[in-house]
């Protein structure tokens, strides 16, 4: 009778630690046996090229997050720093003429003033993460709408040609824009997952006052973090921008609850079950999945719309019950 019991434990615990450190990765395989099934084109080589440069974008901002999220904070600004780094850079080029890799620099440094904003808020007057962002978000598409008019698109047909590769360009046969996203995965992976910046950072996240107490300046690596992760978004507005040729008001909306899902979706991955760059990375590639999935079996909007939110409150979900059995 003791031996049974013992058996049953013992299965019951590895079943647990199946769930706990694996359970993500066998939705993911799921959901792709499922739309193999259903689909004859979701493994075809062209689709899943698809998924992946459809994801690029997504990939930028969610890095950006995860960094923000490694501090302990979170970020509801990156989508005002995709559309700054989009309009400076549109306009840039359409209003003053400057060469294309000078609106590209341009870009870059208008989101990093959306990341100054925050980083002033929470470091100098110490407003939480959640609320400065929040703010800043607020702030910024009210900008974006007076600068606009309304909300209406700036257009530049004449892009140069090297700004528009950007986005349908190739290198080596590879989508630039897969190609941007990787190195900025690369240089996101060496920053926090190996180098004594990434573990400052992991300890500003988990106990702010023993941080400081170590000697870790912290408020230099929250100004630094803020400012970074936002030039980093900007990068997906640019790519955006060279697509359409255009600059879109608050375009950068659409991807901020996927950032904070891929983000949290990979820390539940960790052992630990911390933010981290290749779990940022598989949680990406799960949503992605799972768009074009829904894409391929022909729904209508709504119902594509409905089940995507679904999905998406169920992954956040797994993610939050793996954490609390760790």
């Amino acid at each position: 009778m003791s031996n049974t019991t013992s058996n049953t434990g013992f299965e019951g615990f590895g079943a647990k630690a199946i769930f706990v450190r694996y359970g993500f990765l066998i939705i993911i395989a799921a959901f792709v046996a499922f739309f193999s099934f259903y689909t004859d084109s979701f493994l075809n080589g062209s689709n899943l090229l698809n998924i992946v440069e459809g994801s690029a974008i997504l990939l930028i901002l969610a890095l950006g997050m995860t960094l923000i999220v490694t501090m302990g904070g979170i970020d509801l600004s990156v989508g005002i720093a995709m559309d700054f780094g989009a309009a400076f850079a549109i306009v840039a080029m359409k209003e003053y003429q400057v060469a294309w890799y000078f609106a590209v620099l341009i870009g870059i440094a208008g989101g990093g003033l959306v990341g100054l904003l925050n980083a002033f808020l929470v470091v100098k007057l110490k407003v939480s993460p959640f609320m400065a962002t929040l703010g800043t978000f607020f702030i910024g598409s009210s900008v974006q709408r007076i600068f606009t008019n309304g909300g209406g698109p700036i257009s530049y047909r004449r892009v140069a040609q090297e700004y528009r590769d950007l986005a349908v360009g190739d290198i080596a046969g590879i989508p630039t824009e897969v190609v941007i996203a990787f190195v900025v995965l690369v240089i996101y992976f060496l920053l926090l997952e190996r180098s004594v910046f990434g573990k400052r950072m992991h300890a500003i996240g988990l106990q702010q006052s023993a941080a400081l107490v170590s000697g870790i300046k912290v408020r230099h690596y929250l100004f630094f973090g803020f400012v970074f992760a936002s030039a980093t978004c900007a990068i997906g507005g640019i790519i955006g921008s060279a697509n359409l040729r255009m600059f879109t008001p608050l375009a950068g909306y659409s991807y901020l609850l996927d950032a904070i899902a891929a983000v949290f979706i990979g820390a539940s991955i960790h052992p630990q079950g911390r933010p981290n760059v290749p779990g940022t990375l598989i949680g990406v590639l799960f949503l992605g999945i799972v768009a074009n999935g829904l894409n391929l079996l022909g729904l209508n909007f709504n119902t594509k719309d409905a089940l995507s939110g679904i999905i998406l409150v169920g992954a956040l979900a797994l993610a939050v019950m793996q954490k609390r059995l760790r």
